[in-house]
């Protein structure tokens, strides 16, 4: 059997064993999001949730660590309170880098978030990535692997941030 056919058909029985195994259903608890996935081979569930909120934060600099030719990373303490599914508050750092060319930045931050999460106390961490260039921006937020504690151990997703007129919100895709 040539070996392209071979290829195709476990790419086929792959695919039937994925959406054998995965049936899917989604509903609305107390305004989260929820859709839970079945495994029928395991009997595991693995719950997302979507959550949405406000948040205020406050951004502390700190002194620059060294600067050339007029480029320099920023360093910043970060100082945060989410409001909604996600009562909590946060701390964490950014490093920041502008350079000549307007409009065009990153930054990354690890921030360490303790409260509730739809009624579950515990903490975990959030890493985010984000670069400006020429007006187009990309921002990745996501849940540190395995920080989750007290009863958000096993915890994973990623969050969106949106600024809208001066006002902060998030909303969190988790999994729990």
């Amino acid at each position: 059997m040539p070996s392209s056919l071979i290829l195709k058909a476990s790419a086929l029985a792959l695919t039937l064993t994925l959406s054998i195994e995965s049936p899917a259903t989604s509903s609305e608890i107390g305004g989260t999001k929820v859709a839970v996935q079945n495994n029928t081979t395991t009997g595991a569930q693995t719950m997302s949730h979507i959550v949405e909120g406000m948040f205020n934060v406050k951004i502390i600099p700190q002194a620059p660590q060294s600067e050339a030719a007029g480029e320099s990373i920023g360093r910043m303490l970060l100082d945060k309170q989410y409001f909604g599914a996600l009562e909590a508050s946060s701390t964490g750092q950014m490093l920041a880098m502008r350079t000549a060319v307007d409009g065009s930045a990153g930054y990354v931050a690890m921030e360490w978030v303790m409260g509730k999460l739809d009624g579950r106390s515990g903490s975990f961490g959030l890493q985010h990535s984000g670069t400006m260039q020429g007006g187009s921006k990309t921002l990745s937020l996501s849940v540190v692997p395995d920080s989750g504690t007290g009863e958000l151990v096993g915890l994973s997703g990623t969050m969106e941030i949106n600024i809208e007129g001066g006002k902060h919100s998030y909303r969190f895709d988790y999994r729990l």
